[in-house]
Protein backbone atom coordinates (compact mmCIF):
# COMPACT_ATOMS: atom_id res chain seq x y z
CA UNK A 1 0.00 0.00 0.00
CA UNK A 2 1.69 3.39 -1.15
CA UNK A 3 1.08 6.46 0.51
CA UNK A 4 0.28 8.14 -2.77
CA UNK A 5 -3.00 5.47 -3.19
CA UNK A 6 -6.24 5.22 -3.09
CA UNK A 7 -6.25 2.45 -0.68
CA UNK A 8 -4.19 4.65 1.27
CA UNK A 9 -6.54 7.39 1.74
CA UNK A 10 -9.30 5.01 2.81
CA UNK A 11 -7.15 2.77 4.83
CA UNK A 12 -5.51 5.82 6.96
CA UNK A 13 -8.91 7.87 8.37
CA UNK A 14 -10.19 4.38 9.62
CA UNK A 15 -7.40 3.74 11.71
CA UNK A 16 -7.42 7.75 12.43
CA UNK A 17 -10.95 7.13 13.75
CA UNK A 18 -10.54 3.86 15.79
CA UNK A 19 -7.55 5.50 17.46
CA UNK A 20 -9.03 8.32 18.57
CA UNK A 21 -12.41 6.64 19.50
CA UNK A 22 -11.68 4.02 21.57
CA UNK A 23 -10.16 4.05 24.67
CA UNK A 24 -6.30 3.91 25.57
CA UNK A 25 -5.62 0.82 26.27
CA UNK A 26 -6.83 -0.74 22.82
CA UNK A 27 -4.10 1.63 21.04
CA UNK A 28 -1.23 -0.46 21.12
CA UNK A 29 -3.63 -3.35 19.56
CA UNK A 30 -4.63 -0.67 17.20
CA UNK A 31 -1.43 0.45 15.95
CA UNK A 32 -0.19 -3.81 15.63
CA UNK A 33 -3.44 -4.77 13.57
CA UNK A 34 -3.47 -1.81 10.97
CA UNK A 35 0.52 -2.15 10.49
CA UNK A 36 0.97 -5.85 9.93
CA UNK A 37 -2.04 -5.06 7.69
CA UNK A 38 -0.44 -2.52 5.83
CA UNK A 39 2.57 -4.38 5.52
CA UNK A 40 0.50 -7.79 4.84
CA UNK A 41 -0.64 -5.85 1.55
CA UNK A 42 2.45 -5.76 -0.22
CA UNK A 43 2.68 -9.49 0.57
CA UNK A 44 0.44 -11.64 2.87
CA UNK A 45 3.17 -14.22 3.73
CA UNK A 46 6.29 -11.92 4.35
CA UNK A 47 4.63 -11.16 7.66
CA UNK A 48 6.37 -13.98 8.99
CA UNK A 49 9.54 -12.20 8.47
CA UNK A 50 9.08 -9.38 10.55
CA UNK A 51 6.94 -11.50 12.83
CA UNK A 52 10.32 -13.92 13.06
CA UNK A 53 12.33 -11.02 13.72
CA UNK A 54 10.03 -9.02 16.45
CA UNK A 55 9.98 -12.32 18.26
CA UNK A 56 13.62 -13.02 18.39
CA UNK A 57 14.91 -9.55 19.09
CA UNK A 58 11.54 -9.66 22.17
CA UNK A 59 12.91 -12.94 23.55
CA UNK A 60 16.58 -12.52 23.46
CA UNK A 61 16.35 -8.84 24.89
CA UNK A 62 14.58 -10.32 27.89
CA UNK A 63 17.14 -13.46 28.19
CA UNK A 64 19.59 -10.63 27.68
CA UNK A 65 18.65 -8.95 30.94
CA UNK A 66 17.80 -12.19 32.88
CA UNK A 67 21.15 -14.29 32.37
CA UNK A 68 23.89 -11.74 32.35
CA UNK A 69 26.96 -14.27 32.19
CA UNK A 70 25.43 -16.06 28.97
CA UNK A 71 24.42 -12.34 27.24
CA UNK A 72 26.86 -12.27 24.54
CA UNK A 73 26.02 -15.59 23.51
CA UNK A 74 22.34 -14.40 23.20
CA UNK A 75 23.42 -10.82 21.58
CA UNK A 76 25.79 -12.89 18.96
CA UNK A 77 22.75 -15.49 18.29
CA UNK A 78 19.82 -12.65 17.89
CA UNK A 79 21.93 -10.46 15.45
CA UNK A 80 22.97 -13.35 13.58
CA UNK A 81 19.40 -14.21 13.66
CA UNK A 82 17.84 -11.19 12.64
CA UNK A 83 20.67 -10.57 10.19
CA UNK A 84 20.61 -13.99 8.14
CA UNK A 85 17.49 -13.43 7.43
CA UNK A 86 18.06 -9.95 5.87
CA UNK A 87 21.25 -11.78 3.92
CA UNK A 88 19.02 -14.37 2.95
CA UNK A 89 16.55 -12.53 1.01
CA UNK A 90 18.66 -9.42 0.40
CA UNK A 91 22.42 -10.14 0.12
CA UNK A 92 22.62 -14.09 -1.07
CA UNK A 93 21.83 -13.95 -4.46
CA UNK A 94 24.86 -11.01 -5.05
CA UNK A 95 27.27 -12.71 -2.64
CA UNK A 96 26.57 -15.90 -4.38
CA UNK A 97 27.47 -14.55 -8.05
CA UNK A 98 30.19 -12.25 -6.99
CA UNK A 99 31.86 -15.63 -5.64
CA UNK A 100 31.45 -17.66 -8.80
CA UNK A 101 32.38 -14.61 -11.03
CA UNK A 102 36.04 -13.99 -8.66
CA UNK A 103 36.50 -18.30 -8.80
CA UNK A 104 35.91 -17.80 -12.54
CA UNK A 105 38.78 -15.92 -12.91
CA UNK A 106 40.71 -18.73 -11.82
CA UNK A 107 39.19 -21.23 -14.32
CA UNK A 108 36.60 -22.87 -11.82
CA UNK A 109 33.76 -23.02 -14.18
CA UNK A 110 30.76 -22.54 -12.02
CA UNK A 111 27.15 -21.47 -12.24
CA UNK A 112 25.57 -19.84 -8.83
CA UNK A 113 23.06 -21.28 -7.26
CA UNK A 114 20.55 -18.73 -6.56
CA UNK A 115 17.22 -18.49 -4.58
CA UNK A 116 14.11 -16.87 -6.25
CA UNK A 117 12.96 -14.55 -3.43
CA UNK A 118 10.78 -10.70 -4.48
CA UNK A 119 12.89 -8.54 -1.45
CA UNK A 120 10.59 -7.89 1.25
CA UNK A 121 10.28 -4.26 1.10
CA UNK A 122 11.38 -2.28 4.35
CA UNK A 123 13.10 -5.05 5.20
CA UNK A 124 16.54 -3.12 6.24
CA UNK A 125 14.88 -0.73 8.15
CA UNK A 126 12.86 -3.07 10.82
CA UNK A 127 15.76 -5.14 11.19
CA UNK A 128 18.10 -2.13 11.89
CA UNK A 129 15.13 -1.04 14.51
CA UNK A 130 15.31 -4.32 16.09
CA UNK A 131 19.00 -4.76 16.14
CA UNK A 132 19.66 -1.24 17.86
CA UNK A 133 17.27 -2.28 20.46
CA UNK A 134 18.80 -5.77 21.10
CA UNK A 135 21.97 -3.79 21.00
CA UNK A 136 20.50 -1.37 23.60
CA UNK A 137 18.93 -3.54 25.87
CA UNK A 138 22.70 -5.38 25.85
CA UNK A 139 24.41 -1.59 26.81
CA UNK A 140 22.27 -1.78 29.53
CA UNK A 141 21.13 1.64 28.03
CA UNK A 142 17.74 0.60 28.05
CA UNK A 143 14.84 -2.28 29.70
CA UNK A 144 13.29 -4.51 27.68
CA UNK A 145 9.88 -4.33 26.73
CA UNK A 146 7.85 -7.25 28.93
CA UNK A 147 4.24 -6.30 26.52
CA UNK A 148 4.92 -8.34 23.33
CA UNK A 149 1.77 -6.36 21.70
CA UNK A 150 3.59 -2.71 22.72
CA UNK A 151 6.62 -4.10 21.52
CA UNK A 152 5.43 -5.61 18.23
CA UNK A 153 3.81 -2.37 17.61
CA UNK A 154 6.97 -0.26 18.04
CA UNK A 155 8.60 -2.70 15.70
CA UNK A 156 5.99 -2.72 12.79
CA UNK A 157 4.46 0.57 13.38
CA UNK A 158 3.24 1.16 9.90
CA UNK A 159 3.75 5.33 9.11
CA UNK A 160 8.00 4.12 9.35
CA UNK A 161 7.67 0.70 8.65
CA UNK A 162 8.96 0.80 5.33
CA UNK A 163 11.07 3.54 4.77
CA UNK A 164 12.13 5.05 7.90
CA UNK A 165 13.34 6.94 9.62
CA UNK A 166 15.03 4.09 11.55
CA UNK A 167 13.22 4.61 15.02
CA UNK A 168 15.42 4.77 18.04
CA UNK A 169 13.76 2.57 21.56
CA UNK A 170 14.08 5.47 23.71
CA UNK A 171 12.13 7.80 21.49
CA UNK A 172 9.16 5.37 19.68
CA UNK A 173 8.54 2.76 21.87
CA UNK A 174 7.06 5.21 24.74
CA UNK A 175 5.44 7.35 23.02
CA UNK A 176 3.40 4.09 22.22
CA UNK A 177 2.43 2.94 25.18
CA UNK A 178 1.58 6.64 26.42
CA UNK A 179 -1.73 8.06 27.10
CA UNK A 180 -2.64 10.53 24.53
CA UNK A 181 -4.69 13.37 24.15
CA UNK A 182 -6.24 14.57 21.06
CA UNK A 183 -3.84 18.21 19.63
CA UNK A 184 -5.33 19.93 17.76
CA UNK A 185 -2.29 22.30 16.33
CA UNK A 186 0.03 19.09 16.56
CA UNK A 187 -2.59 17.57 13.94
CA UNK A 188 -2.81 20.56 11.75
CA UNK A 189 1.23 21.01 11.78
CA UNK A 190 1.29 17.16 10.83
CA UNK A 191 -1.50 17.61 7.88
CA UNK A 192 0.51 20.35 6.40
CA UNK A 193 3.84 18.12 6.55
CA UNK A 194 1.85 15.73 4.83
CA UNK A 195 0.75 17.97 1.83
CA UNK A 196 4.30 19.01 1.76
CA UNK A 197 5.25 15.46 1.66
CA UNK A 198 3.13 14.55 -1.03
CA UNK A 199 4.20 17.86 -2.78
CA UNK A 200 7.36 16.91 -3.23
CA UNK A 201 6.69 13.33 -3.66
CA UNK A 202 3.81 13.57 -6.37
CA UNK A 203 5.16 16.34 -8.33
CA UNK A 204 8.76 16.61 -8.18
CA UNK A 205 10.27 13.23 -7.91
CA UNK A 206 7.80 11.87 -9.68
CA UNK A 207 8.50 14.24 -13.01
CA UNK A 208 11.93 14.04 -12.57
CA UNK A 209 11.42 10.20 -12.85
CA UNK A 210 10.20 10.75 -16.15
CA UNK A 211 13.06 12.33 -17.47
CA UNK A 212 15.35 10.15 -14.91
CA UNK A 213 14.18 6.49 -15.73
CA UNK A 214 14.62 7.35 -19.90
CA UNK A 215 18.01 8.09 -19.48
CA UNK A 216 19.82 6.24 -17.02
CA UNK A 217 17.58 3.16 -18.70
CA UNK A 218 19.27 3.40 -21.67
CA UNK A 219 22.37 5.45 -20.93
CA UNK A 220 24.36 4.50 -24.57
CA UNK A 221 22.24 6.40 -26.48
CA UNK A 222 22.94 9.88 -24.59
CA UNK A 223 26.11 11.88 -24.46
CA UNK A 224 26.77 15.07 -22.92
CA UNK A 225 24.09 17.52 -21.63
CA UNK A 226 20.82 15.14 -21.40
CA UNK A 227 23.68 12.83 -18.95
CA UNK A 228 24.02 15.78 -16.80
CA UNK A 229 20.36 17.08 -16.97
CA UNK A 230 19.49 13.68 -15.56
CA UNK A 231 22.45 13.40 -12.99
CA UNK A 232 20.63 16.56 -11.81
CA UNK A 233 17.18 15.72 -11.79
CA UNK A 234 18.07 12.15 -10.44
CA UNK A 235 19.63 13.91 -7.37
CA UNK A 236 16.64 16.30 -6.82
CA UNK A 237 14.15 13.16 -7.34
CA UNK A 238 16.00 10.95 -4.87
CA UNK A 239 15.73 13.51 -1.96
CA UNK A 240 11.96 14.50 -2.69
CA UNK A 241 11.15 11.02 -3.28
CA UNK A 242 12.59 10.36 0.26
CA UNK A 243 12.36 13.11 2.01
CA UNK A 244 8.84 13.38 1.05
CA UNK A 245 8.42 10.06 2.62
CA UNK A 246 9.72 11.37 5.48
CA UNK A 247 7.60 14.44 5.60
CA UNK A 248 4.82 12.03 5.37
CA UNK A 249 5.51 9.22 7.84
CA UNK A 250 6.39 12.23 10.42
CA UNK A 251 3.33 14.05 9.51
CA UNK A 252 1.08 10.80 9.96
CA UNK A 253 2.33 10.04 13.07
CA UNK A 254 1.65 13.48 14.41
CA UNK A 255 -2.19 12.83 13.69
CA UNK A 256 -1.47 9.91 15.92
CA UNK A 257 0.04 12.10 18.41
CA UNK A 258 3.19 10.98 17.78
CA UNK A 259 6.61 12.36 17.41
CA UNK A 260 9.17 10.85 14.88
CA UNK A 261 12.62 11.87 14.30
CA UNK A 262 13.86 14.45 11.36
CA UNK A 263 15.19 12.37 8.91
CA UNK A 264 16.40 15.79 6.77
CA UNK A 265 17.78 18.64 7.44
CA UNK A 266 18.14 21.19 3.81
CA UNK A 267 21.14 18.37 3.35
CA UNK A 268 21.58 20.27 -0.36
CA UNK A 269 22.63 23.42 1.53
CA UNK A 270 25.34 21.79 3.23
CA UNK A 271 29.29 23.28 2.44
CA UNK A 272 30.87 20.30 3.21
CA UNK A 273 30.32 15.74 3.07
CA UNK A 274 30.58 15.74 6.60
CA UNK A 275 27.66 18.29 6.96
CA UNK A 276 26.10 16.58 4.27
CA UNK A 277 26.12 13.30 5.97
CA UNK A 278 24.49 15.12 9.48
CA UNK A 279 21.66 16.51 7.39
CA UNK A 280 20.69 13.32 4.68
CA UNK A 281 18.87 10.09 6.39
CA UNK A 282 19.84 11.16 9.60
CA UNK A 283 18.06 8.55 11.14
CA UNK A 284 20.20 6.02 9.51
CA UNK A 285 23.62 7.71 9.25
CA UNK A 286 23.20 8.15 13.51
CA UNK A 287 22.39 4.34 13.69
CA UNK A 288 25.67 3.80 11.73
CA UNK A 289 27.42 6.18 13.84
CA UNK A 290 25.89 4.67 17.23
CA UNK A 291 26.23 0.76 15.78
CA UNK A 292 29.08 0.41 13.46
CA UNK A 293 31.38 3.46 13.55
CA UNK A 294 31.60 3.97 17.62
CA UNK A 295 32.44 0.29 18.51
CA UNK A 296 35.07 0.62 15.46
CA UNK A 297 37.30 3.20 17.46
CA UNK A 298 35.55 5.83 16.27
CA UNK A 299 37.93 9.10 15.85
CA UNK A 300 39.82 8.06 19.75
CA UNK A 301 42.66 5.87 17.80
CA UNK A 302 45.60 6.69 15.69
CA UNK A 303 45.12 8.75 12.44
CA UNK A 304 45.42 5.56 10.34
CA UNK A 305 42.87 3.21 12.06
CA UNK A 306 40.26 6.47 12.09
CA UNK A 307 40.38 7.08 8.22
CA UNK A 308 39.88 2.84 8.28
CA UNK A 309 36.67 3.16 10.44
CA UNK A 310 35.40 5.79 8.29
CA UNK A 311 36.18 4.20 4.96
CA UNK A 312 34.78 0.51 6.74
CA UNK A 313 31.29 2.27 8.00
CA UNK A 314 30.32 4.51 4.57
CA UNK A 315 31.20 0.78 2.20
CA UNK A 316 28.61 -0.48 4.46
CA UNK A 317 26.25 1.72 4.35
CA UNK A 318 26.45 2.02 0.51
CA UNK A 319 26.15 -1.70 0.72
CA UNK A 320 22.85 -1.20 2.99
CA UNK A 321 21.12 0.59 0.40
CA UNK A 322 21.10 -2.70 -2.23
CA UNK A 323 23.43 -5.65 -3.42
CA UNK A 324 25.14 -3.94 -6.39
CA UNK A 325 28.29 -2.35 -6.58
CA UNK A 326 26.88 0.61 -7.70
CA UNK A 327 26.02 1.24 -4.09
CA UNK A 328 29.19 -0.01 -2.58
CA UNK A 329 30.90 2.12 -4.97
CA UNK A 330 29.35 5.09 -3.61
CA UNK A 331 29.52 4.35 0.08
CA UNK A 332 33.12 4.07 -0.53
CA UNK A 333 33.46 7.08 -2.24
CA UNK A 334 31.68 9.31 0.18
CA UNK A 335 34.13 7.29 3.30
CA UNK A 336 37.09 8.73 0.78
CA UNK A 337 35.66 12.06 0.42
CA UNK A 338 35.46 12.27 4.49
CA UNK A 339 38.44 11.22 5.25
CA UNK A 340 39.92 13.92 2.56
CA UNK A 341 37.94 16.22 4.86
CA UNK A 342 39.52 15.44 7.78
CA UNK A 343 43.30 16.13 6.40
CA UNK A 344 42.13 19.29 5.05
CA UNK A 345 39.59 20.61 7.05
CA UNK A 346 37.81 23.18 5.20
CA UNK A 347 36.25 26.36 6.81
CA UNK A 348 33.08 27.10 6.86
CA UNK A 349 32.37 30.74 4.94
CA UNK A 350 29.46 33.27 4.92
CA UNK A 351 28.30 34.88 1.67
CA UNK A 352 29.75 34.41 -1.50
CA UNK A 353 32.84 31.66 -0.22
CA UNK A 354 29.86 29.65 1.18
CA UNK A 355 27.94 29.58 -1.98
CA UNK A 356 30.57 28.25 -3.67
CA UNK A 357 31.31 25.66 -0.90
CA UNK A 358 27.75 24.45 -1.22
CA UNK A 359 27.53 24.74 -4.91
CA UNK A 360 30.46 22.40 -4.94
CA UNK A 361 29.48 19.92 -2.32
CA UNK A 362 26.38 19.58 -4.62
CA UNK A 363 27.85 18.89 -7.25
CA UNK A 364 30.25 15.79 -5.20
CA UNK A 365 26.64 14.35 -3.84
CA UNK A 366 25.40 14.66 -7.62
CA UNK A 367 27.63 12.82 -9.06
CA UNK A 368 27.82 10.58 -6.39
CA UNK A 369 24.14 9.83 -7.00
CA UNK A 370 24.93 8.97 -10.51
CA UNK A 371 26.63 5.69 -9.35
CA UNK A 372 23.77 5.45 -6.86
CA UNK A 373 21.14 5.56 -9.81
CA UNK A 374 23.58 3.68 -12.59
CA UNK A 375 22.01 0.18 -13.17
CA UNK A 376 25.26 -1.50 -13.21
CA UNK A 377 29.42 -0.01 -12.79
CA UNK A 378 30.00 -0.49 -16.79
CA UNK A 379 26.95 2.41 -17.27
CA UNK A 380 28.03 3.94 -14.63
CA UNK A 381 31.53 4.29 -16.10
CA UNK A 382 29.42 5.03 -19.15
CA UNK A 383 28.00 8.39 -17.63
CA UNK A 384 31.23 9.66 -16.19
CA UNK A 385 33.04 8.97 -19.90
CA UNK A 386 30.46 11.11 -21.70
CA UNK A 387 29.45 13.87 -19.42
CA UNK A 388 31.13 16.19 -21.55
CA UNK A 389 31.61 14.20 -24.37
CA UNK A 390 29.76 16.13 -27.14
CA UNK A 391 25.76 16.44 -26.63
CA UNK A 392 23.26 13.87 -27.93
CA UNK A 393 19.93 12.25 -27.19
CA UNK A 394 18.13 15.04 -26.16
CA UNK A 395 15.62 14.79 -28.83
CA UNK A 396 14.61 11.39 -27.70
CA UNK A 397 13.11 12.43 -23.86
CA UNK A 398 9.27 12.34 -24.04
CA UNK A 399 8.07 14.67 -21.61
CA UNK A 400 5.76 17.31 -21.81
CA UNK A 401 6.91 20.88 -22.19
CA UNK A 402 4.08 22.02 -19.53
CA UNK A 403 5.57 19.27 -16.88
CA UNK A 404 8.96 20.68 -17.33
CA UNK A 405 7.65 24.47 -16.27
CA UNK A 406 5.64 22.94 -13.22
CA UNK A 407 8.80 21.56 -12.51
CA UNK A 408 11.51 24.00 -12.83
CA UNK A 409 8.92 26.55 -10.64
CA UNK A 410 8.73 23.61 -8.39
CA UNK A 411 12.80 22.96 -7.90
CA UNK A 412 12.32 26.62 -6.83
CA UNK A 413 10.00 26.55 -4.27
CA UNK A 414 11.55 23.50 -2.53
CA UNK A 415 15.25 25.45 -2.99
CA UNK A 416 13.20 28.43 -1.12
CA UNK A 417 12.19 26.23 1.39
CA UNK A 418 14.78 24.24 2.53
CA UNK A 419 17.02 27.57 1.96
CA UNK A 420 14.63 29.35 4.89
CA UNK A 421 14.74 26.22 6.31
CA UNK A 422 18.46 26.43 7.37
CA UNK A 423 16.79 29.62 10.16
CA UNK A 424 13.11 28.91 10.46
CA UNK A 425 10.14 25.78 10.66
CA UNK A 426 8.95 26.76 7.64
CA UNK A 427 5.74 25.62 8.32
CA UNK A 428 5.21 27.52 11.93
CA UNK A 429 6.62 30.41 9.69
CA UNK A 430 3.49 29.66 7.21
CA UNK A 431 0.75 28.91 9.43
CA UNK A 432 1.91 32.52 12.11
CA UNK A 433 2.09 34.54 8.61
CA UNK A 434 -0.69 37.34 9.64
CA UNK A 435 -1.07 38.20 5.39
CA UNK A 436 -3.76 35.91 4.98
CA UNK A 437 -3.65 36.36 1.06
CA UNK A 438 -0.09 35.04 1.54
CA UNK A 439 -0.65 32.22 3.91
CA UNK A 440 -4.03 30.76 1.73
CA UNK A 441 -1.93 31.73 -1.22
CA UNK A 442 0.82 29.27 -0.50
CA UNK A 443 -1.77 26.40 0.04
CA UNK A 444 -3.87 27.08 -2.77
CA UNK A 445 -0.91 26.84 -4.28
CA UNK A 446 -0.16 23.39 -3.29
CA UNK A 447 -3.43 22.21 -3.36
CA UNK A 448 -3.68 23.10 -6.87
CA UNK A 449 -0.38 21.55 -7.82
CA UNK A 450 -0.94 18.24 -6.54
CA UNK A 451 -4.43 18.73 -8.59
CA UNK A 452 -3.12 19.26 -12.05
CA UNK A 453 0.30 17.49 -11.86
CA UNK A 454 -0.16 14.69 -9.81
CA UNK A 455 0.76 11.08 -10.53
CA UNK A 456 -1.70 8.83 -7.76
CA UNK A 457 -0.54 5.36 -7.45
CA UNK A 458 1.89 5.86 -10.21
CA UNK A 459 5.57 4.91 -8.67
CA UNK A 460 6.63 3.29 -5.37
CA UNK A 461 8.92 5.40 -3.09
CA UNK A 462 12.54 4.72 -4.31
CA UNK A 463 13.91 3.48 -0.92
CA UNK A 464 10.84 0.97 -0.64
CA UNK A 465 13.88 -1.71 -2.49
CA UNK A 466 16.88 -0.90 0.41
Amino acid sequence: MLFNSWQFAVFFPFVFALYWVLPDKFRGVIILISSYYFYMSWNVKYIALILFTTIISYLAALLIRRYDSTKKFILAFSLIACLGVLFVFKYYNFFAASLVNFLNIFALKLQPLTLKFVLPVGISFYTFQTLSYIIDVYRGDIEPEKNFIYYAAFVSFFPQLVAGPIERTKNLLPQIKARHVFNYEQAMYGTKLLLWGFFKKLIIAEISAAFVDQVFNDVYNYKGLPLIIASFLFAVQIYCDFSGYSDIAIGTAKLMGIDLMQNFRSPYFSASIKEFWSCWHISLSTWFRDYVYIPLGGNRVKKFRHCLNLFITFMISGLWHGANYTFIAWGSLHGVAQILENFIRPKKYNGLKWVLQVISTFIFVMLGFAIFRANNINDAIYIFSNLFAGNSGLELIDIRASKIYGLSISIIILALWDYFSLKYDVIEKVTSCKNIYLRYGFYFLLVNALIFFRSIGSTQFVYFQF
